[in-house]
């Protein structure tokens, strides 16, 4: 599957290289945005609240959302920060959901399969504080040219890892903010003992992100006392009825 969604997502880029011109001036003229890694930074565990409206594992969770109004309830249930699915054609997603979620004025990451840096500007300019980094998706050249291309936007990076060695790579390529995602890409099985025991490799990354499979304050409190600063939950949040509420839930680890 992941294979497919790059394959995908490399049919895309022609086009946007074509516009890296103006999307490089435009970026440059885009004031900095409110800062990803602070958001994470403070106490407690932080969550990075999920706009989506489906995946390739669960099919659709929520197609008829409406990005803005998702995100300003998220807003109000003290969401750290928003991940936002941008991927079109599994994820149902686009640019404009972004850019409508960045109103809110938290920081958003970009949550996408990012390739060319020409994608990293485009990041920048549609309001995403931060994007998405796959160590599976990238050899080490590339992961450490994207993360350098990020740097020079102004934008923080979201590094995923699932396995060992992926964690390895991300923290000797100088990531400053892991996320271990607790699906695995082969079955989609989703196991919060991933992230427990890949946390010990992580120590030198200044901060740390559990990804996927926390539905409640007990898993947000287990992924805290395994050593992560913040959760990203998408499915439990875009099908809650109210997503304040469980935000107040997760934030709280009970």
């Amino acid at each position: 599957m992941l294979e497919r969604i790059l394959e995908s997502t490399r049919g895309r880029l022609p086009d946007l290289r074509s516009r890296s011109d103006e999307l490089t001036r435009r970026a440059q003229e885009v004031p900095p945005p409110p800062s990803f890694r602070d958001a994470l930074a403070g106490e407690g565990i932080a969550v990075i609240a999920e706009v989506k409206r489906r995946s390739p594992s669960r099919g659709d969770l929520a197609p008829d959302l409406d990005p803005g109004e998702v995100a300003r309830r998220y807003a109000s249930g003290g969401a750290s920060a928003i991940s936002v699915l941008t991927e079109p054609e599994f994820f149902a997603g686009s640019p404009a959901d972004l850019t409508a979620v960045a109103t809110t004025g938290l920081p958003v990451l970009r949550k996408d399969f990012i390739l060319d840096p020409v994608q990293v500007w485009e990041a920048k300019v549609i309001g995403a504080s931060a994007l998405l980094l796959i160590v599976a998706a990238l050899d080490d050249g590339e992961l450490r040219r994207l993360l350098t291309e990020a740097d020079d936007a102004g934008l923080d990076v979201l590094v995923e890892v699932h396995t060992d060695d992926e964690a390895r790579r991300a923290v000797e390529a100088g990531s400053r903010i892991v996320g271990v995602n607790n699906r695995d890409l082969a079955d989609f099985s989703v196991d919060l003992a991933t992230a427990e025991k890949l946390a010990p490799l992580l120590v030198d990354a200044p901060l740390r992100v559990a990804e996927s499979g926390v539905f409640s304050g007990a898993d947000a409190a287990r992924m805290a006392d395994a050593g992560y600063d913040a959760v990203l939950v998408g499915e439990a949040l875009v099908k809650a009825s109210d997503p304040a509420a469980l935000l107040y839930e997760l934030r709280a680890g009970r």
